[in-house]
C-alpha cells in the first residue's frame, strides 16, 4: 500500500462526515457514517457529523468544514451529484469525482464502459417495458436477474426462472424509477475487491444461503460467510486484484471504491459492478479487507481521509 502522507490530524483542518441521504440506503449510510466519525474522532481529528435528510446544500449551510468525508450509500450521494456540489462549494472530499460517481452509479452505462475496453462482463438486456420479456429470454436464456441501473445494496434486485417471473421481477425493479436490465445469471463463485489508492486489497469470497447475495445477506443475516484468504490461488488472485483495478480505472474511479465478480463454472470472471462509496458497518467488506492486510479500521478511514487531497 502507499505510505500514509498525512501525519498529523489537525493538517486535515476540520472534517465533515457526510452520512444519511434520501436514497434506499440511508439507513447503511447512518451506520457507516457513525462508525466512520468515530474512527476519526478516536484519532484526534476535529470532526462533525452531518445528517443529510434532503438537500445537501442545505444540509452544509452553516457548517465550517475544510474537506468532507462522504459515506453516503446510493443515489444522491455516491451518483456524481453531491459531488458537483461540494465543486461548486470548493470542498475538498473523499473519493471519486463526479464523472466517475455518475458512471459507476450508472451499472448499464458502466457495462458500456467495459465492454468498450474489452472487459469481461455478463451478457445483458434492457427492458423497456413487460412486453421485451419474451424476446429477452431468447437472447439470455434462463435464469436471469433482473436489477435496477441506478440502484445499490441489492435493492429491487430478484431472479427470475420463467417468464412469469421475468415479468414480476421487472414491475419490481421498475419501483426504482430507473432503467431495468436483465443479466444472464452467472453461476460461480462470488468475489469483492476492494481497491485503496489504486491498489487492490486481499480478495473476499462470499457465501449465502440465500438465493444470491441480497440486501438480508448482506447487512441483516448471520448465515453469511466471509472467506479471506479467498482459497484462490496466488496467481489467480493476483490477476483478479489487477482487473479490480483496470475496472475502476476505465470509469476514472479514485480513491476507494468496491469492485464485486465471479469466477463461473468455467473458470471465467465476470465483472460485475463497481461501489464508490462502499458501506463500512459491521458487515461490510472493505473492512474486512483491510484487516487481511494489517490495515485497522481507523489507518483504513484515515487513508481513505487523505483520498481528499487528490
Amino acid at each position: 500500500m502507499k505510505p500514509t502522507q498525512i501525519k498529523q490530524s489537525g493538517q486535515f483542518g476540520r472534517v465533515a462526515v457526510l452520512m444519511g441521504g434520501t436514497a434506499a440506503e440511508r439507513e447503511i449510510s447512518l451506520i457507516s457514517g457513525a462508525a466512520v466519525f468515530q474512527a476519526l474522532k478516536s484519532q484526534g481529528l476535529d470532526v462533525e457529523a452531518v445528517d443529510v435528510t434532503g438537500s445537501a446544500i442545505d444540509a452544509l449551510n452553516g457548517v465550517k468544514a475544510d474537506r468532507v468525508f462522504n459515506i453516503i450509500h446510493g443515489r444522491g450521494g455516491e451518483d456524481g451529484v453531491l459531488q458537483g456540489v461540494l465543486e461548486a462549494m470548493h470542498l475538498p472530499y473523499t473519493g471519486s469525482g463526479v464523472l466517475a460517481s455518475a458512471l459507476s452509479m450508472d451499472k448499464l452505462r458502466t457495462k458500456l464502459c467495459w465492454q468498450g475496453l474489452g472487459l469481461p462482463t455478463p451478457k445483458w438486456f434492457l427492458l423497456k417495458s413487460e412486453n421485451d420479456a419474451q424476446a429477452c429470454i431468447e437472447k439470455l436464456g434462463l435464469p436471469l436477474i433482473v436489477k435496477p441501473a441506478l440502484e445499490g445494496s441489492s435493492i429491487g434486485m430478484s431472479k427470475a426462472n420463467s417468464l412469469t417471473e421475468l415479468i414480476e421481477a421487472y414491475r419490481l425493479a421498475m419501483q426504482s424509477g430507473c432503467d431495468v436490465y436483465a443479466e444472464a445469471w452467472v453461476s460461480g463463485n462470488e468475489y469483492t475487491i476492494a481497491v485503496l489508492n489504486g491498489e487492490a486489497l486481499p480478495v473476499i469470497r462470499l457465501e449465502t444461503p440465500n438465493v444470491f447475495y441480497d440486501f438480508e445477506a448482506k447487512y441483516r443475516a448471520n448465515t453469511t460467510r466471509y472467506h479471506c484468504p479467498c482459497g484462490l490461488d496466488a496467481e489467480t488472485e493476483q490477476r483478479l486484484q489487477a482487473l479490480a483495478v483496470s475496472a475502476c480505472e476505465a470509469l476514472a474511479v479514485e480513491g476507494w471504491a468496491r469492485v464485486d465478480a465471479f469466477i463461473d463454472n468455467f473458470g471465467q470472471t465476470q465483472l460485475i459492478e463497481v461501489n464508490t462509496v462502499p458501506g463500512m458497518t459491521d458487515h461490510s467488506l472493505v473492512p474486512m479487507a483491510a484487516k487481511q492486510a494489517g490495515i485497522s479500521f481507523e489507518e483504513l478511514v484515515w487513508r481513505i481521509l487523505e483520498t481528499s487531497y487528490g
